[in-house]
């Protein structure tokens, strides 16, 4: 499943792209699980919309809409919305295997596509699901609340707030990194990979990290987040960002999915356990 720094890479990918632009109609497929909203209310509501911006929040692509003005959508131009707070949302979660993509409205069309939004300047933003776990949800901003991460964000939690998230806990430090209620974002790899730079066994009870054990711990994870994000994420399954193009963090893993392979700093072989129902990478050595 994409995890924070491939949601990010993309979200920032497709807001460089269509950012501006305004949706003149949208198209969704038959497989009704996909959709959060009713797939016709979807599209009445996203058609005519200007993307105004597009960003990450936790493990969701928000893509924030507002009112075009000017010109119409059959006019083909590049409309934009009005100043000011959004009007709408359209939510994507990327599922295990999702892809959103932003092409010609004239490329071949990959099969599993769910979605397509023609845009007023000549492109189409596409959403691609192989193993259908993704979802699409559409939000009316005047009728209800926004979307907004159940959790904290890992890239911008101060030293505190990141503490009072694990004391008195008594889950594994690796399962608690993994719960998105406590921190928005993190997955199996970076929880993995943040473990290890801050030398802590994925196994230890998390009310029982030391205060100095913990700040390591965040600042490894938001290191191990802001270079994973620069290298464009992790291509270790179906994962590629708005273009198209792999990520290249994989070839930087120094624990995840290297059981048995030397540890990259001490030699010793890396271990694989599960924890939580996921597998696990550490170091028996540098990890205590």
């Amino acid at each position: 499943m994409p995890e924070l720094p491939e949601v990010e890479t993309i979200a920032r990918g497709v807001q460089e792209r269509v950012r501006g632009d305004c949706i003149v109609s949208a198209w969704f497929g038959p497989y009704r699980k996909l959709f959060r909203t009713p797939p016709a209310r979807q599209a009445a509501g996203l058609e005519g919309r200007a993307i105004l911006a597009v960003q990450r929040t936790g493990k969701h692509i928000v893509f924030k809409m507002g009112l075009a003005e000017g010109d119409s959508p059959a006019a083909g131009r590049r409309l934009s919305g009005p100043d000011g707070q959004a009007q709408a949302q359209w939510i994507v979660h990327l599922g295990m295997t999702g892809r959103l993509l932003v092409t010609t409205q004239d490329s071949p069309l990959a099969a599993h596509t769910h979605a397509r939004l023609s845009l007023a300047s000549g492109r189409e933003l596409r959403f691609v699901d192989p193993r259908r776990f993704g979802r699409l949800e559409f939000r009316d901003l005047r009728r209800g609340p926004g979307f907004s991460a159940p959790g904290a964000e890992p890239l911008t939690i101060g030293p505190e707030e990141f503490a009072s998230l694990f004391r008195s806990r008594r889950l594994a430090i690796k399962a608690a990194l993994l719960n998105q209620s406590l921190l928005a974002g993190v997955g199996n790899i970076y929880a993995d990979e943040s473990l290890f730079r801050a030398g802590i066994r994925p196994r230890r009870r998390s009310g029982r990290l030391t205060r100095a054990e913990l700040e390591r711990l965040r600042l490894a994870l938001r290191e191990v987040l802001e270079h994973a994000i620069r290298l464009g994420g992790s291509s270790v399954s179906d994962y590629v960002d708005a273009d198209g193009a792999r990520g290249f963090f994989q070839l930087e893993h120094c624990v995840y999915q290297r059981a048995s392979l030397p540890c990259r700093r001490c030699q010793t072989p890396i271990r694989r356990i599960v924890i939580a129902g996921r597998g696990t990478h550490y170091c028996p050595r540098c990890q205590q």
